[in-house]
């Protein structure tokens, strides 16, 4: 929904913001090119559990191929290499869709606004296993008639739970990954999923603003809380100010877009939310989920919304948005928010060509974040200023001296695992959530770094506190041995490293 089109010609507009607490423009943060950029579009961009990031080729007679990047010896994604892995189902090449990581380490898709190219709202969906490199197609829940490009998530119990974008009444259900059946849920939904996203709380229910996509010319700021134990949805509450874009908003009998932006839960307990709303001005609203209470924030200036977009937790706890002046108008600004103050920083080379709805961002086990925009220009961001300690993944077990043998998988317990924070977060186009723990063991001698895919993870919740959660770890069988060190990362943000023996 929201009328999306492929990026057309690129204007550049210059947009020299004053904020709330302006503090400058920061030239601090980093932009690095992939050494070996792709040689096809990127749009969507997912984590795997041992470390390597799927890409998906975005271009009108290729939606169903995706590739495979790995880093290199040292961690570096930078310097990392691109290889094709399987493709798509016969049939299913889709453009925005639902996505997510499971517990067992498998990526599935779902929907799609387009598929092969043309607008379809489609129902088809698939499963990918990178075991056996292979996707497997996944029927749809029964009844529904479209899916598209509504949100998803991954509950705390490690059950995906996807909503479907234009069905009436609101329909959502959640996924057996076992034998890749759904079960209804979400009653009590006060209107459609289309257009907005879904953010995990501490307290593991899911957060959601409302885009009013079908109350046309309506005003409202409604808030919703879904119970994961209940499946039940209920008010959390206005947003204080309005977040979606619509034509009564801005004075006028056009048609609305009803999009929504981004919104990220910070380890402080906020979810920092954004506005589409560019007719005044890009509102941002702030929830404390202590209090479970929401306040404005501050306004993005001129014209500059986030009509879709992407926005991300960097590791020292701010967050980074792609803002740009109205829907699907090119000339891209970024910003972050440290919780007082919003500050224009630096974007990568293409920005002024770019609307807010190219961009993807996905975090990095290397703490940096690899941004995609429909180009074949991959860059990956690196923030300024570091993780507080507190906020660090714990390993309780394996204890420092233990022996761990290649090919064999272990049992990794500790605090904290799953981070603070899904991550990333762009809304109903796309989901890139990382609240989950990875493996790396780096051989003392050769500092060669070597990811074990994790699966089976004890919880898929945030900010779990002194909880102790656990993952299965696969040693690779072609690791070196000898004396090695064991670390956890989530989020880009690794545990202290463990000591370990490999033979």
């Amino acid at each position: 929904m929201g009328g999306k089109h492929v990026k057309g010609s690129r204007t550049l507009v210059i947009a020299l913001i004053t904020l709330l607490a302006w503090a400058g423009v920061a030239h601090s943060q980093k932009w690095t090119p992939l050494k070996k950029q792709p040689s096809f579009p990127v749009g969507a961009i997912a984590l795997l559990t041992d470390g390597t990031v799927l890409l998906h080729e975005e271009q009108d007679s290729n939606y169903a191929k995706w590739y495979k990047l790995t880093p290199d010896n040292t961690g570096s994604y930078i310097k990392g290499t691109i290889a094709p892995i399987a493709s798509l189902p016969s049939g299913y090449g889709p453009w925005y869709f639902g996505s997510v990581v499971l517990p067992d380490g498998r990526y599935i898709i779902e929907g799609g606004e387009y598929n092969l190219g043309n607008a379809a709202w489609t129902t088809l969906g698939a499963i990918y296993d990178p075991a056996k490199n292979k996707w497997t197609s996944v029927t749809p829940p029964s009844g529904w008639q479209r899916l598209g490009d509504s949100p998803s998530a991954v509950l705390p119990n490690g059950t995906y739970m996807q909503s479907s974008c234009c069905d009436t009444p609101p329909k959502a259900a959640l996924f057996n990954a076992k034998k890749l059946t759904w079960t209804a849920t979400g009653s009590g939904k006060f209107d459609v999923y289309d257009e907005e996203g879904m953010t995990l709380l501490p307290d593991g229910n899911v957060l959601d603003v409302d885009a009013y996509v079908f109350q046309y010319n309506a005003t409202g700021m409604n808030s919703e809380i879904y119970d994961t134990t209940a499946g039940t949805w209920s008010s959390a509450g206005s947003t204080v100010v309005q977040l979606w874009d619509s034509a009564a908003k801005c004075g006028g009998s056009g048609k609305a877009t009803y999009e929504v932006g981004p919104a990220v839960l910070r380890p402080d307990g906020t979810v920092f939310a954004t506005g589409a709303n560019s007719c005044a001005a890009g509102h941002t609203a702030i929830y404390d989920t202590t209090t479970a209470t929401w306040a404005a924030g501050p306004d993005f200036t001129g014209s500059l919304d986030i009509a879709d977009g992407p926005a991300a937790l960097e590791t020292n706890g701010n967050v980074v948005m792609m803002t740009s002046p109205g829907f699907g108008k090119t000339g891209a600004v970024f910003f972050e928010w440290d919780g007082t103050n919003l500050t224009q920083i630096t974007g990568p080379p293409n920005a002024s060509g770019d609307s807010s709805f190219y961009g993807h961002f996905l975090e990095l086990p290397s703490g940096q974040l690899l941004f995609s925009d429909f180009s074949s220009d991959l860059e990956v961001f690196t923030p300024k200023g570091k993780y507080q300690s507190a906020w660090r993944p714990k390993i309780t077990s394996p204890a420092s001296g233990a022996t761990l043998t290649h090919g064999t998988t272990y049992k990794l317990k500790g605090k904290q695992l799953n981070g603070l924070s899904q991550g990333a977060a762009y809304g109903d186009d796309f989901q890139d959530a990382t609240n989950y723990p990875l493996v790396r063991i780096t051989n003392t001698a050769t500092k060669h770094v070597f990811y074990c895919k994790t699966h089976n993870f004890s919880t898929m919740a945030v900010a779990t506190g002194t909880k102790t959660v656990s993952t299965q770890f696969d040693v690779p069988a072609g690791i070196e041995t000898g004396a090695s060190t064991v670390q956890v990362v989530t989020n880009g943000i690794p545990s202290k490293a463990v000591s370990v023996t490999v033979n």
